[in-house]
């Protein structure tokens, strides 16, 4: 059987050669994740952290 370069065989047949070698990402979301930024403000974060002063006021 002929070796036919991958840039002279049709689009069709690149699609398909080129969906075999792509993985898949399992279990995974491959949405980029992001760490919250602790510096930056957050309501419900200053919230909790008033209820465990309240809480702890009590104790």
């Amino acid at each position: 059987m002929k070796m036919i370069p991958l840039a002279k065989q049709s689009k069709k047949k690149q699609k398909q050669y080129h969906a075999q070698r792509r993985g898949s990402w399992g279990d995974v979301s491959p949405v980029t994740r992001v760490e919250p930024d602790r510096k930056k403000y957050d309501r419900s974060r200053e919230k909790q952290a008033a209820r465990r002063a309240e809480r702890a006021e009590r104790d």
